[in-house]
C-alpha cells in the first residue's frame, strides 16, 4: 500500500469525492469505511479507468461516430455514397445504421475499449468495402489521442473509376466551446490536410487534422465560377442551434440543396452539366462554426486519416503512430481473445474463432454513450395501482391523458442490443449483454453498471427503456417513448454483480493490493482487471453497489407485490409472491417476454411465476454480497427470503398435473387457478439456478426440455410448446422463436447439474451437450449465410429473423462455444440409454 499512499493524500481525496458524489453515492452508502489508503487507491484507479474509456466509437447509431463520455462535447461522423448520377447520392448515403440497407454485413471484427479496432462494412449497393479502423493513445488529461483510418476498396464488379463521396461530420456542443477550421491554401478547397482547432473547458486545446490521404480525386473541364475547386477536400463550417446539429443528413443535404439552386439559377447548359460529383460538391467556406463538414470526392479505391490530438499530451498524433496502432492493436486482441473464450472442441476450426471475434467485438464496440432528457409519466394515477378486474382498460385510459413530461437531462453508459433497430439502452437486455463483457473487462463493466444504478430514483425503480434526447428518441415511435414508474424489467444486472462477486472470491487475496500507477496500464491488460488484482478496490466498489441494489430490491418486492392472502392461497410465505404491472390482454412488456400467453382474462390477482423467481435471484445476489462484505445479519434475512421464495415457487406455482412451473390467477369462482403454457416461463426456477441438484421437479422438467413435441427443436429450445393452442399464432415474437438468452439460461445450468453427482446427472450431461452444439451451428450457419448476427431463430429452419445485426445478446454464443465439451460424455450415455 506504501506507493498507493505517495500519489498525492489531498488530490486523490478531493476527485475522489467529486467522484463518489456525481455517481450518487451518499457517504453513509457503504456497509463499511475503508482507510485513506484504500480511498486513495481507489481514486487512482478511478481516475486512470475514465481517461483509458474517455473516448470510443460511442455513437453505436451511426456506422461510424465517435464521442467522449462527456455532455455537450465534440462529436463526429462518417457519411459516404456513390455518386455516378445525380440522383444515386440521395439514395445511397450512409450515416445511420439502418436495416435493410443493401449490406452484406458489417461490424467489428476486433474491438477493445481500451485500444480500438478495426470495423469493416460490405455495402453492396455503392459497390464499396469501407474498413474504419480506430485506435487510443493514452496520455496527458483528457483521455489521450485517437485517431481513425477509412479506407474503401470497391468491388470487384464495380466501375473502376467509380466516385464515392466520403464527409467527415464534426460538431461540437457547449457555449464554453470553440472550433474552427483553418483556411488551406486555396479558397476553392484544400489541396493536403484540414485542420480544425478547437477548445473546451472538459477537454481543454484539441487539434483534429482529416488528412489529404491516398487515392485519386477526380478532376473536371467545367469551372464552377472559382467557387468549387475539383481535385480538393472542401469544407464548410456552419452553426446551427444545439438542439439539431445532430441531424447530420438533413443539415448536409440542405447545404447541397443551396448549391444545386445556385447552379439552377446561373443556367448552366443542360446540353452539358457538370459531373453529378461536382454538383455535389460544396462550396468551400471554412471558420468558426459549431457544426464543420469535410467533404471529399475519390475515384476508385481511397484512404484518408483523422487524427486527434489533445494539446495535454504534448505531442500530436500522426499517421505513423496510427499505423503503429492498428498493428499493435490487432495483434494484442487476438493474444487476449484466445486466452479468455478459447473455442472448446468441435468448435475450434479457424472459422469459428472468426465468427468467435465477430460476435464480441460486435458487442463490446456496441457501447455506447447517451446524454439528453427522457419522457416519463409519474402522475401516479390511481388506475396505475392495478386493482380492479378491468385494470388493463382503466390504465389505457390513464395512459391516454397523457400526462408525461420531459426529465433529465440523465447520462447512460451502456451497451445495446443492435445498432439499425435498438440504439439505446434497455435494462433487461443489459445484464445479459454485460456477463461476456465482463469476463473481458470487469471494471468496464463495474463503469456500466454504476452507469445504469446512477438513472435510479429515491425509490428504486429505473426506467426499462432509457430513450436519452431526440436522436435517441428519433428511433423510437411516440406511443413506446414514454416510461413509468410502477414498471420493473427482469433484474438482470444482478447476475453480472454476482459474477463478479464470484470472480473476487476466486481471487482470494491471493494478488497483493499494492501497485498503483506504475503497474496500471491498457498494454499488459491491469485495468480491465484492477478490482480483481485489488481487492480492496473490488470491494469497495461492492460496498458503494450494495445500498441501492438493496433499494431496488425493496422497490421490487413493493411495488409488483402479488396477493396471497385475499384468495385464501396456502403457501409456506405469505408474503412472497409477485405479479408484473403493465398487463394487457395481449401482451406483458415489462417481463420481457412481451406476447408470451399468460391468464386469460388479466386479473388483479395473478402471480407470475417468472418474476417470483427474478426476485429470487435478486435475494440470492444480495446474500452473497452480504457475505463477502462480512454483514451477517443481512446475509441472514436475505436466505430468509430466498427459502421463502423457493418454497412458495412450489406451492404457487408447481402443476404436478403439467409437469412444469406455471402462472396463477383467480377462476370464475374466485379460487386459485394454474394456467400452464409449456415453454420458457415454465422454466424459470431452473433456468434461474433456485433448483437444487436432488429437486423432485427435475425430471419432469428435463423431460419438457429434451421433448421435440415440446420445447426441443434442432436449432434451440422453442420459447413456447409446439403443441401450445398459440404456438406460433400472432404476433409469433414469444411464441415458438428460439432466444439465445434464454437458451443460455439452459445451457449454463444444464451444465451446472452434468457437473454434479445426482439422478440427473447423466440426462443433463445429454442434453448440455446436444443444445450447446444446436445453439451454436444455427447462430453460425445464419452469421455465415447473411452476415449478420439476429434477435432470433426460426425453431423449424434455424434462419435468423426479426431484427438483423442484434449483436445484443445472441452474443451469448461466444460463452457458449468457450463452455467444456461433454460431447462424448453425453455419447456414452445415450449409447447406454
Amino acid at each position: 500500500m506504501a506507493l498507493g499512499r505517495q500519489l498525492g493524500l489531498m488530490l486523490a481525496l478531493c476527485w475522489f469525492h467529486a467522484l463518489f458524489v456525481s455517481l450518487g453515492f451518499s457517504s453513509t452508502a457503504s456497509a463499511s469505511t475503508p482507510d485513506d489508503g484504500e480511498s486513495i487507491l481507489h481514486s487512482e484507479f478511478g481516475r486512470q479507468n475514465n481517461q483509458s474509456l474517455l473516448w470510443g466509437p460511442y455513437r453505436p447509431n451511426l456506422y461510424f461516430g465517435v464521442r467522449p463520455r462527456i455532455p455537450q462535447s465534440l462529436m463526429a461522423g462518417l457519411m459516404w455514397g456513390k455518386i455516378e448520377s445525380y440522383a444515386d447520392f440521395q439514395y445511397t448515403v450512409r450515416y445511420t445504421c439502418e436495416q435493410n440497407e443493401g449490406m452484406k454485413g458489417y461490424g467489428w471484427e476486433e474491438y477493445d475499449p481500451r485500444r480500438g479496432g478495426i470495423q469493416t462494412i460490405h455495402d453492396i449497393q455503392n459497390g464499396l468495402d469501407l474498413t474504419t479502423s480506430f485506435v487510443k493513445v493514452p496520455g496527458g488529461a483528457h483521455g489521450g489521442n485517437w485517431a481513425a483510418r477509412i479506407k474503401g476498396v470497391l468491388n470487384d464488379d464495380a466501375p473502376k473509376d467509380q466516385k464515392t463521396i466520403l464527409v467527415f461530420y464534426v460538431t461540437q456542443e457547449g457555449s464554453d466551446s470553440e472550433l474552427q477550421a483553418l483556411e488551406g491554401e486555396d479558397e476553392k478547397g484544400y489541396h493536403g490536410d484540414v485542420t480544425l482547432q478547437g477548445r473546451s473547458d472538459s477537454l481543454g486545446n484539441y487539434k483534429l487534422v482529416v488528412t489529404k490521404g491516398e487515392g485519386v480525386q477526380p478532376l473536371s473541364d467545367h469551372d464552377l465560377s472559382n467557387i468549387r475547386g475539383p481535385g480538393q477536400t472542401v469544407v464548410q463550417s456552419l452553426t446551427y442551434p444545439e438542439e439539431h446539429i445532430w441531424q447530420a443528413k438533413p443539415i448536409l443535404f440542405r447545404q447541397l440543396k443551396e448549391g444545386v439552386d445556385w447552379l439552377v439559377e446561373n443556367k448552366y447548359d443542360v446540353q452539358d452539366p457538370p459531373p453529378p460529383w461536382q454538383v455535389y460538391l460544396l462550396d468551400n467556406r471554412p471558420g468558426s462554426g459549431n457544426v464543420h463538414i469535410v467533404e471529399k470526392v475519390f475515384e476508385g479505391d481511397f484512404e484518408f486519416d483523422v487524427l486527434f490530438s489533445s494539446e495535454s499530451v504534448g505531442k500530436d498524433i500522426t499517421s505513423d503512430d496510427l499505423s503503429r496502432e492498428i498493428k499493435l492493436t490487432t495483434e494484442s486482441f487476438g493474444e487476449r481473445f484466445a486466452s479468455i473464450f478459447t473455442p472448446q472442441a468441435p468448435f475450434t476450426a479457424e472459422k469459428y474463432k472468426k465468427f468467435g471475434r465477430s460476435m464480441f467485438s460486435n458487442l463490446i464496440g456496441g457501447i455506447g454513450y447517451f446524454y439528453g432528457e427522457s419522457v416519463a409519466d409519474r402522475s401516479y394515477a390511481p388506475e396505475y395501482e392495478e386493482e380492479n378486474e378491468v385494470f388493463w382498460e382503466e390504465t389505457a385510459e390513464a395512459r391516454a391523458r397523457n400526462q408525461q413530461a420531459l426529465e433529465g437531462p440523465y447520462e447512460l453508459f451502456t451497451s445495446i442490443p443492435s445498432r439499425p433497430f435498438f440504439p439505446r439502452g434497455f435494462l433487461w437486455d443489459e445484464g445479459f449483454h454485460l456477463l461476456p463483457i465482463a469476463d473481458w473487462d470487469i471494471d468496464l463493466t463495474l463503469e456500466i453498471v454504476k452507469s445504469w444504478f446512477n438513472l435510479m430514483d429515491e425509490d428504486g425503480w429505473i426506467g426499462r427503456e432509457q430513450i436519452l434526447g431526440p436522436e435517441a428518441r428519433s428511433k423510437v415511435p411516440a406511443e413506446f417513448q414514454t416510461q413509468y414508474p410502477h414498471y420493473a424489467n427482469p433484474p438482470t444486472l444482478f447476475l453480472v454483480i454476482d459474477a463478479f462477486v464470484e470472480k473476487l472470491r476466486k481471487t482470494n487475496g491471493s494478488l497483493p493490493p499494492s501497485g498503483t500507477r506504475e503497474r496500471l496500464s491498457q498494454d499488459d491488460g491491469t485495468l480491465a482487471t484492477a478490482s480483481l488484482n485489488n481487492p480492496d478496490v473490488g470491494l469497495e466498489h461492492l460496498r458503494r453497489l450494495y445500498p441501492l441494489l438493496q433499494r431496488q430490491f425493496n422497490w421490487f418486492r413493493k411495488t409488483q407485490a402479488g396477493d396471497i392472502k385475499s384468495y385464501d392461497r396456502e403457501a409456506f410465505s405469505t408474503k412472497e409472491a409477485y405479479r408484473w404491472r403493465g398487463r394487457t390482454t395481449t401482451h406483458c412488456l415489462t417481463s420481457g417476454l412481451d406476447d408470451y400467453p399468460r391468464p386469460q382474462p388479466p386479473h388483479p390477482g395473478e402471480l407470475h411465476v417468472d418474476l417470483l423467481s427474478w426476485v429470487g435471484v435478486m435475494a440470492k445476489s444480495l446474500a452473497n454480497i452480504g457475505d463477502v462484505l462480512g454483514l451477517t445479519a443481512d446475509v441472514d434475512d436475505y436466505r430468509k427470503i430466498l427459502t421463502a421464495i423457493e418454497r412458495n415457487l412450489d406451492d404457487l406455482h408447481w402443476s404436478e398435473k403439467d409437469g412444469c412451473y406455471c402462472d396463477a390467477t383467480i377462476d370464475d369462482f374466485e379460487e386459485n387457478a394454474l394456467v400452464c403454457h409449456k415453454g420458457y416461463i415454465s422454466l424459470f426456477p431452473f433456468l434461474t439456478g433456485l433448483l437444487p441438484a436432488d429437486s423432485p421437479r427435475l425430471a419432469k422438467l428435463l423431460k419438457l426440455i429434451g421433448d421435440e413435441d415440446e420445447l426441443w427443436s434442432p436449432h434451440g429450445l422453442r420459447s413456447l410448446s409446439k403443441s401450445d393452442k398459440f404456438y406460433g399464432t400472432a404476433e409469433n415474437y414469444w411464441r415458438s422463436p428460439v432466444w439465445i438468452n434464454i437458451n443460455y439460461m439452459a445451457v449454463v445450468q444444464l451444465y451446472n447439474l452434468a457437473k454434479q453427482d445426482g439422478p440427473h446427472q447423466a440426462t443433463a450431461r445429454d442434453l448440455y451437450s446436444r443444445l450447446r452444439k444446436n445453439l451454436i451451428d444455427t447462430v453460425y450457419a445464419s452469421w455465415e449465410e447473411t452476415g449478420f448476427a439476429w434477435e432470433q431463430y426460426n425453431p423449424e429452419t434455424g434462419q435468423g429473423q426479426r431484427t438483423q445485426h442484434f449483436t445484443g445478446w445472441t452474443s451469448l454464443v461466444v460463452k457458449i462455444m468457450a463452455m467444456e465439451d461433454l460431447e462424448q460424455v453425453g455419447g456414452d450415455v445415450r449409447d447406454e440409454l
